[in-house]
């Protein structure tokens, strides 16, 4: 024969704060921004650092999380996370920006930038991580975020380590909007190509080229208009 049951507890109810309203135009109420995206973890001695979280949804979108650093010895910094994109309709809104690539240990190459949010305004990209401070590659740009009414620019890349090449900048949003320039590539070191230039939306130039290696290396090549 099974047991008495006791008695029924009460629900707890829980009282929700109100989010204030944000007036972003002609006296239209609309939601708050979105959160940052959370830090990729740091390396120890020996591995590769931890991406950065996306950012949350909201009328300016929430940025992402930087990527966490390589090992000290050894390692991949970790990739920046996403803008999110913006949840107002246009003119309002701004999709949040890219996080930045980790940087590497001695070895290893740097993060990749996170792209930029689409929106009405589009968000920047992240900006690539450092290669290894001996040898590795400098991480690429972000994509900078499409917008129906601004694009957002590309993230710059990284540099190379002493031995490596420059990450390449990100392109900027092809969105309806205004134009905005791709992100510059990254410089080597001693031995190393440049990275080339993001390519641009709706302006005259792309983004510029890395400067090539001290002892050998050729430049980056700019970004097309």
């Amino acid at each position: 024969m099974g047991g008495a049951t006791g008695p029924a507890v009460a629900a707890v109810a829980v009282q929700q704060s109100a989010v204030p309203a944000v007036l972003t135009g002609p006296g239209r109420p609309v939601g708050a921004g979105g959160g940052a995206g959370g830090l990729g973890g740091n390396s120890g001695f020996w591995g590769n650092g931890g991406a950065g979280g996306n950012g949350g949804s909201g009328v300016v979108g929430g940025a992402g999380g930087n990527g966490g650093s390589g090992g000290l010895m050894y390692g991949n910094g970790g990739r920046g996370g996403a803008g999110a994109a913006s949840s107002a309709p246009a003119p309002n809104g701004t999709g949040g920006n890219g996080g930045i690539g980790g940087s590497a240990g001695l070895f290893g190459g740097g993060g990749a930038g996170g792209n930029g949010g689409d929106g009405p305004h589009g968000g920047t990209g992240g900006n690539g991580g450092a290669g290894g401070r001996i040898y590795g590659p400098g991480g690429s740009g972000g994509r900078g975020g499409s917008g129906a009414v601004t694009n957002g620019p590309g993230g710059s890349g990284g540099a190379g380590g002493l031995i490596g090449d420059g990450g390449g900048g990100g392109d900027a949003g092809i969105g309806g909007g205004a134009g905005n320039i791709g992100g510059a590539g990254g410089n080597a070191q001693l031995i190393g190509n440049g990275g080339n230039g993001g390519n641009s939306s709706g302006v005259a130039i792309g983004g510029p080229g890395g400067k090539g290696g001290l002892l050998f290396g050729a430049d980056g090549v700019h970004g097309t208009p």
